[in-house]
């Protein structure tokens, strides 16, 4: 009995041995597949630069990537803080998974932004709503990506809806992506800024047959598109009937076996054909350009909710003053009796109102709708 093969000798043998047996037996990237991924990613994520922007209302910019190979474990290192992993999985024209990864701060700054807020109030703990803002910002993102590298490809690409993880890189479970820590991956680092709020790196990481699958398709159309080719000039009548040793050949007739263009017919031509020639008419922007993308951004986060606040007033004490409260201490606020209360969304006022009472709770009565005046550069 002791002839006989294990288990995980015949997995072996039949490569059935685990996910990470497919990234173990391929080669490295050459320079050229190098060359082709960053191509794919300075395209697919300038793309998404625009997405975000429309998202964000802020000034996006994401620099040309820098492509190497590493595994989950060393990347880890890079990560040492909690982060933010956001799984999308290529379904269709590439299969395998795909990793954005994303600093905890930037994400925090990112959500803020997306619910109303100026970017400031990082100093909450990330919960599933901040979850899933992000999730829905990168779909948008890596939507608009796709788009881009199918029509780079050449054929039809479609991805899954995104998974947001968030805890330290080298704690997370990645046997459930069919990825181990010790696979070969492809690391494509960007630079990126959001107005004067982030000045951080987005990193995209690729399994590496994911991203074999890639090059492949781009390298291989490259290779077999035909080369255009150019039809011979057709004899006229009149020469083919006449012997070629018997053929006077003038200064302005062209060689034999060369193409030509013939200056005089073309300007004959040209000027015979009628041309209609209409005004282009340029839609105006200046009235309605911001009310146009509000209404078409809303729908991306109608369903985020959002913290209201009511702030009944405030005011500045020195810390010896602080230090003198107790119980029955009156503190005197900036608000004068029956002037209206200023309503909070995210921290940001929108609105303005009464104190009511409504079955024994306090409530608030909106007098006056704040509408923020629009700064253009």
């Amino acid at each position: 009995m002791s002839d006989m093969l294990s288990q995980e000798e015949i997995d072996a043998l039949l490569g059935g041995g685990g996910p990470s047996n497919s990234s173990a037996t391929l080669e490295a990237l050459t320079d050229q597949e190098a060359d082709a991924i960053g191509e794919i990613g300075n395209i697919s994520m300038g793309t998404a630069a625009t997405t975000l922007f429309t998202l964000l209302n802020k000034k996006v910019t994401i620099t040309t990537p820098r492509v190497s190979e590493t595994t989950m474990a060393q990347l880890s290192t890079e990560f040492e803080d909690p982060s933010v992993l956001i799984n999308i999985t290529y379904k269709v024209g590439i299969e395998g998974v795909n990793f954005l990864i994303l600093h905890e701060k930037d994400v925090k700054i990112i959500t803020d932004l997306m619910m109303g807020g100026d970017g400031t109030n990082i100093s909450s703990e990330l919960n599933d709503l901040h979850l899933s803002a992000i999730s829905e910002a990168m779909n948008q993102m890596i939507g608009s990506s796709s788009t881009s590298l199918s029509e780079m490809l050449g054929k039809k690409i479609d991805i899954s809806p995104p998974e947001a993880y968030h805890d330290k890189i080298a704690d997370l479970d990645y046997t459930q992506f069919g990825v181990t820590k010790e696979d070969q991956v492809v690391k494509i680092a960007f630079r990126m800024t959001v107005g004067d709020l982030i000045d951080s790196e987005i990193m995209q990481v690729l399994p590496l047959q994911v991203a074999k699958q890639m090059v492949s398709t781009i390298i291989n159309g490259k290779s077999s598109a035909p080369e255009p080719t150019v039809a011979p000039k057709a004899e006229t009548k009149s020469n083919a009937q006449v012997p070629e040793e018997d053929r006077v050949v003038s200064k302005s007739e062209p060689p034999k076996n060369q193409y030509y263009i013939d200056e005089e017919e073309t300007k004959s031509r040209v000027s015979n054909e009628k041309v209609n020639a209409v005004p282009l008419q340029f839609e105006n922007f200046d009235s309605n350009s911001s009310q146009m993308y509000y209404n078409n951004d809303i729908e991306l986060i109608r369903d985020v909710p959002l913290e209201i606040t009511v702030e009944l007033g405030k005011t500045g004490k020195k810390i010896n003053e602080i230090l003198d409260f107790g119980v029955g201490t009156v503190i005197e606020l900036d608000r004068l009796v029956g002037e209206p209360l200023d309503v909070l969304a995210n921290g940001k006022r929108i609105a303005k109102g009464e104190v009511v009472v409504v079955d024994e709770n306090y409530g608030i009565r909106i007098t006056d709708i704040i509408i923020p005046r629009r700064v253009t550069d």
